[in-house]
């Protein structure tokens, strides 16, 4: 019985604590505590989930596409994608109800902080002519949302495997009252921004 108890703590218990988790933990929180005058951690701005979803049109006229598309949202997340399927038929876009278009992931936790470790020092600056994050891409409830045009900037992902270029959008939400404080936030964890907004 010992033996057992032993296997299942060290197999659980015994995971790193993700590099951002971190860094929020002993850097960010301290600076949101100053910069908001707040002394209860609980009213500072903090990240919920991650969603990354991929909308495939054209898997209405070859199904290998959703199947393409899961797989790569599987391998960057590692975690299982769900179906998205198709709420009514639209003639214009030859689609059926009940028909798989697409597919999402949320992440939480330890694998949300992963996730947005490895898309901000590893995805980001592999994006051709990127010059910087929209600081205005907010919702007005403190979530964030960005796109990235080919999933292949995720060095995750085998070039020769995935050769059909497929777009994701990213949604980064908070339990932020407000976007500034979720812009303060997401700055924090070193998101690029635009320049001239950091300079304004």
């Amino acid at each position: 019985m010992a033996k057992k108890k032993e296997k299942t703590e060290s197999s659980s218990g015994a995971h790193a604590v993700p590099r951002l988790k971190k860094l929020y933990e002993d850097e960010i929180v301290p600076k949101l505590k100053q910069q908001f005058q707040r002394e209860n951690r609980l009213s500072l701005p903090r990240l919920e989930k991650i969603v990354v979803s991929m909308g495939v049109g054209s898997a209405m006229t070859d199904k290998k596409h959703i199947e393409e598309a899961t797989a790569a949202l599987a391998e960057i997340t590692g975690q299982k994608p769900v179906r998205c399927k198709a709420r009514k038929s639209i003639a214009a876009f030859r689609l059926r109800e009940g028909v798989d278009v697409g597919c999402k992931v949320t992440l939480r936790r330890a694998r949300m902080y992963e996730f947005l470790d490895r898309l901000i020092s590893l995805a980001l600056p592999r994006v051709r002519d990127f010059r910087g994050l929209s600081p205005d891409a907010l919702d007005g409830n403190g979530n964030y949302s960005l796109g990235l045009n080919e999933q292949l900037v995720f060095p995750e992902l085998n070039p020769d495997k995935y050769t059909r270029v497929q777009g994701m959008n990213i949604t980064i939400c908070s339990q932020s009252s407000t976007d500034d404080e979720m812009r303060e936030l997401l700055r924090g964890f070193g998101l690029p921004f635009r320049r001239e907004d950091t300079a304004a």
